[in-house]
């Protein structure tokens, strides 16, 4: 089993930054694929960011250019450094975690998912 915790959601005016960060405990994340998606009210589960286990990375065209994702293999962790945020990006985030280590935009291609964290951009 993998647990998955996210942290560092908040609320930010448009045009400002945060840093979410995933941590996982139970297994390594060294050989996972990991993937960010966000879910707003009233809206289905959308893919915005994936790493592959060998680092390759995939976005969503609605971030591509504001968001990085990256991980940290000795920390455990997945990060996601969103800037340039806009109301649009408010949502609450989760992290997922994919047993095969592939970059799949695809909710059903993840094993394990986070609890999630809010993030609220203001105009």
């Amino acid at each position: 089993q993998v647990q998955l915790v996210e942290s560092g959601g908040g609320l930010v005016q448009a045009g400002g930054s945060l840093r979410l960060s995933c941590a996982a405990s139970g297994r390594t994340l060294r050989r996972y694929g990991l993937g960010w998606f966000r879910q707003a009210p009233g809206k289905e589960r959308d893919f915005v960011a994936a790493i592959s286990w060998t680092d390759l990375t995939y976005y969503a065209e609605s971030v591509k250019g504001r968001f990085a994702i990256s991980r940290d293999n000795a920390l455990n962790t997945v990060y996601l450094q969103m800037n340039g945020l806009k109301p649009e990006d408010t949502a609450v985030y989760y992290c997922a975690a994919d047993l095969a280590g592939a970059l799949t935009p695809r909710t059903g291609g993840y094993d394990y998912w986070g609890q999630g964290t809010q993030v609220t951009v203001s105009s």
